[in-house]
């Protein structure tokens, strides 16, 4: 069985070659042939500021990254693969789940149904352009096919339960322990994916590191965690476990993405020491820190009063678990007392096998060809 738990260790070996920064087209792949170039060697690749013309994959420096892709690959699945009729007959029943419930309910689906489209935006429009390794390319184009997948999974959800489409779809924008998140966020890939920005200087390739931090390790790593603590602690209760299985699939998607992020973000400080500074590692410590506060303020707005086996407090300690674990990950220093994990259970979820008896969910992969339009 794969570990998703851990990233891989990081080589500090430097490069035998270093690469001058590249122009931005050539960075992005958008540049013109260059004839006269030699082929690639191993020690040619780098994580930033090389060449990118091409997808080339072959030689492969970075194993690591073709590994995740293949997992990734090997973990597919769609959210219509799942049954919702439990859900829906919890749903409509008056007394199925109590009001708080329901508010988190909701809640998390508003947050995750805008959330997955940014972390979307954040690689096709960011960090693909900068990150110039084509394994590791290869691995983003597989995780952005991902987040299409689980924005899809929560408009299967709000459809199927017959929520309001536009108070779920709009929370983003109308709930400002969600605007807060998604506004915090926001700013990191604001400033890289600007046209005119271009990696290849200690300060914006710093800025690059402040990204993926913000989307691999926060955003990925620590606040979709706490959702997934919520839908899943309703489904050990055999309550909505149509949901609870849906999110344990992308709960193991999620666990690939942050793992392949902090073994980008090591990577990169192993090829770029320079960029590792004192200063610079307390500003990603602040930035830790700061995600789960605003964490925290999301989990008391969503469980004002809580239910069983789960509320505000035990949220707040699980991000200080998590933030402290993700500091450890990084090579940094906690930022927080030394905190108990209050769900052990968690990971048993990302344990989960894509098997179901027959008889129990929805089989749908004899359709799949015949659903096909062939012309």
């Amino acid at each position: 069985m794969l570990d998703w738990s851990e990233p891989r260790r990081v080589s500090d070996a430097k490069p035998n070659l270093i690469a001058a920064p590249a122009p931005s087209s050539e960075a992005a792949g958008l540049g013109s042939i260059d004839r006269s170039g030699g082929r690639i060697s191993v020690d040619d690749k780098r994580m930033i500021n090389c060449r990118a013309d091409v997808n080339q994959l072959l030689p492969l420096k970075y194993k690591w990254a073709w590994e995740k892709y293949l997992a990734a690959c090997n973990n597919h699945w769609m959210p219509t693969e799942v049954s919702m009729q439990a859900d829906i007959a919890l749903w409509k029943s008056r007394d199925g789940l109590t009001e708080d419930e329901r508010r988190m309910v909701k809640r998390n689906l508003g947050f995750f149904a805008a959330s997955e489209s940014l972390v979307a935006n954040n690689i096709v429009l960011a960090i693909y352009r900068h990150l110039t390794n084509p394994e590791c390319r290869q691995y983003l184009l597989r995780q952005a096919f991902e987040e299409a997948v689980h924005t899809h999974t929560f408009q299967y959800i709000v459809e199927s339960l017959g929520l309001d489409e536009g108070e779920l779809f709009n929370m983003y924008r109308e709930v400002p322990s969600i605007t807060d998140k998604a506004a915090w966020a926001l700013k990191h890939t604001q400033g890289i994916e600007n046209p005119e920005f271009t990696t290849g200087t200690p300060e914006a390739d710093q800025a690059f590191l402040r990204d993926l931090v913000a989307f691999y390790v926060i955003f990925e790593g620590m606040w979709f965690y706490t959702g997934f603590a919520q839908i899943l602690s309703l489904g050990r209760r055999n309550k909505m476990v149509g949901i609870a299985e849906q999110y344990q699939y992308i709960l193991r998607d999620e666990s690939i993405h942050l793992n392949f992020g902090i073994d980008v973000i090591n990577q990169i400080k192993a090829e770029n020491p320079h960029l590792w500074t004192t200063a610079f590692q307390d500003e990603i410590r602040a930035m830790l820190r700061e995600g789960a506060e605003l964490e925290a303020a999301y989990g008391r707005d969503t469980m004002p009063n809580g239910f069983l086996g789960l509320n505000a407090a035990s949220c707040e300690q699980y991000m200080h678990f998590i933030a402290n674990r993700r500091c450890g990950q990084l090579g940094l220093q906690p930022v927080f007392p030394e905190a108990e994990n209050p769900f052990p259970w968690m990971s048993e979820a990302m344990d989960l096998k894509k098997e179901k008896n027959f008889f129990e969910t929805r089989v749908i992969d004899y359709q799949s060809g015949g659903a096909l339009a062939w012309d």
